[in-house]
């Protein structure tokens, strides 16, 4: 039985899937969050928020993810970081998922991953929960409801986590499997419910398919000034550093907080809402992100929330630490319509350095830019993950290793040659450690970080003094108002100066040994900047 709105020609059974239960298309938030909880996915929680767990896998399974190699894929996937699977083992997959899926209750939702017209993807997302398809239709970009009457999708992605895929049979790691065939326009998801890979198996479709047309798409948040679109400015950063907290400035317009694109046209989000870290959130810092987690139809996934009165513990890691909510970017109130940029004028890297060495903030030429993009460096601290007992650096190339099916080089080619054309700043910004290293030192002030980085983007901090930086050759500035000159040193932060050479000298030491297997890809002043 076919419910809801869809293009008549384009059904499931015009793909080839056949033999379903009902199948819903398009259902909006009101019904979605009904048929979830009628289901037994969840509970209804405060506000109307909708609270789910997501039983073994609270993360993403990175090891699990697959590319199908192909003649057409064989020279333009980077191998080194994505698992390759046959083409005849992702056929049995395919195969087998669709035998599963018989007989059973499917959702559907067609939507767009882009909000700029003249790039969007049309992508149909099949999920056999109920609740992923409300967190996909936060995530992506909705059309109106008469687009729905005549949308194409172009990619399809297939959502089960009831199937358990066969290593052996479908030429993957385990029974989890997230299955990427660029040829045949489909991925397959089987054995996770974590709602994170619906969003990231979009996103790794945006790697591949942009850099064709000369658009740079971005592991980032991005913001611009209040009546002013063209003054933009996107944050790189991996998890933990800042990048949503950062871009959410009061005082600018949320163009998005994760993933966007940089075309010649300027910068656009690719999605249509927020899948923020709920741990610890704050209603004093960090109010309106606070806030959905009370809004109708935010997902709330892996909080631990009273039985009884449905108040959630923000303190709670017990789940996981990795605690979400996910919600459309009209939550939050000072969030672009359009969510459209210009070019951006200030470029900022973010990196939680827990080894106290790198100043709160430096700024970068473009080599030094493409240099520090390729290394995207953070650092693990204790206690993160069980046997981390001191800083440990993790270097995930440009800011999300994770979701580049193609070799670094590119995006760091193109993201150089995008600076170059309109003239980006690039800045790089510790939110780390000061005055020593994690265990010792103190977290970087948020105020501070707040400062520099205002100074940054309203054009004052250029005309600050600046000082080459011994260790890593970037400017750092001497002093800037409203921020402590100690800080801006940080050498001078420690107690014991020696102990901060070895710590610098151990920390150069490990950019140079990550970068050294970008040396045969790279121009010779990106080289020539390179440390160690």
């Amino acid at each position: 039985m076919t419910i809801g709105r869809v293009n008549p020609a384009k059904r499931l059974e015009d793909q080839g899937i056949n033999g379903l239960g009902n199948v819903y298309y398009n259902l909006i938030e009101p019904v979605l969050v009904e048929e979830a909880i009628k289901r037994g996915e969840g509970e209804l929680g405060i506000g109307g928020a909708f609270l789910c767990t997501t039983g073994k896998f609270t993360g993403r399974s990175p090891k699990d993810k697959h590319v199908v190699r192909s003649a057409a894929t064989e020279n333009t996937i980077w191998w080194d970081n994505n698992r390759p699977m046959s083409e005849a083992g992702f056929d049995a997959l395919h195969a087998d998922m669709l035998e599963h899926m018989k007989g059973r209750d499917y959702f559907v939702q067609d939507l767009f991953g882009g909000a700029d017209p003249a790039q969007r993807l049309d992508v149909r997302m099949v999920t056999e929960l109920a609740w992923h398809s409300l967190f996909i239709r936060h995530m992506l970009r909705r059309p109106a409801r008469e687009e729905l009457d005549s949308f194409v999708p172009e990619y399809t992605v297939i959502n089960c986590p009831s199937f358990k895929a066969d290593p052996a049979r479908h030429d993957c790691r385990s029974d989890t499997v997230i299955a990427l065939n660029l040829d045949k326009k489909l991925i397959l998801i089987g054995g996770t419910e974590y709602a994170g890979e619906n969003k990231k198996s979009v996103f790794t479709l945006l790697n591949y398919i942009l850099p064709e047309r000369g658009i740079m798409p971005m592991h980032c948040s991005a913001n611009h000034a209040e009546g002013n679109p063209v003054d933009a400015a996107v944050f790189f950063g991996l998890s933990g550093t800042g990048k949503t907290t950062l871009s959410a400035d009061p005082n600018r317009v949320l163009i998005g907080d994760d993933e966007h694109g940089w075309s010649d046209r300027g910068t656009f989000n690719f999605e249509g809402g927020c899948y923020a870290k709920t741990i610890n959130l704050s209603p004093k810092a960090e109010p309106e992100i606070y806030a959905t987690t009370r809004m109708f139809g935010t997902v709330i996934e892996n909080m631990v929330y009273d039985p009884e009165t449905k108040e959630l513990d923000f303190d709670d890691d017990s789940l996981t630490a990795n605690m979400r909510c996910a919600y459309p970017l009209e939550y939050i109130s000072n969030a672009s319509q359009s969510a459209l940029g210009g070019h951006p004028k200030n470029i900022i890297m973010l990196t939680c350095d827990a080894f106290g060495v790198l100043p709160p903030i430096a700024r970068l030429t473009p080599a030094q830019a493409m240099y520090h993009f390729l290394s995207g460096f953070t650092s693990k601290v204790a206690g993160t993950e069980r046997g981390v007992t001191e800083p440990e650096p993790t270097f995930s190339t440009c800011f999300g290793a994770p979701f580049m099916p193609r070799r670094p080089e590119v995006y760091g080619n193109l993201l150089r040659a995008k600076i170059d054309t309109h003239g980006a700043t690039c800045w790089l910004v510790n939110t780390g450690w000061t005055g020593g290293a994690y265990g010792t030192g103190n977290r970087m002030p948020i105020k501070a970080t707040r400062a520099l980085l205002t100074a940054a983007l309203d054009g004052s901090l250029h005309e600050a003094t600046f000082r080459k930086d011994e260790n890593f050759g970037f400017q750092v500035p001497v002093t800037v108002a409203g921020v402590d000159a100690a800080l801006l040193d940080p050498r001078s932060t420690w107690a014991d100066k020696e102990a901060y050479d070895a710590q610098a000298r151990k920390l150069v030491e490990m950019f140079a040994e990550n970068f050294a297997q970008y040396d045969p890809y790279i121009d010779d002043d990106v080289k020539a900047v390179a440390i160690g």
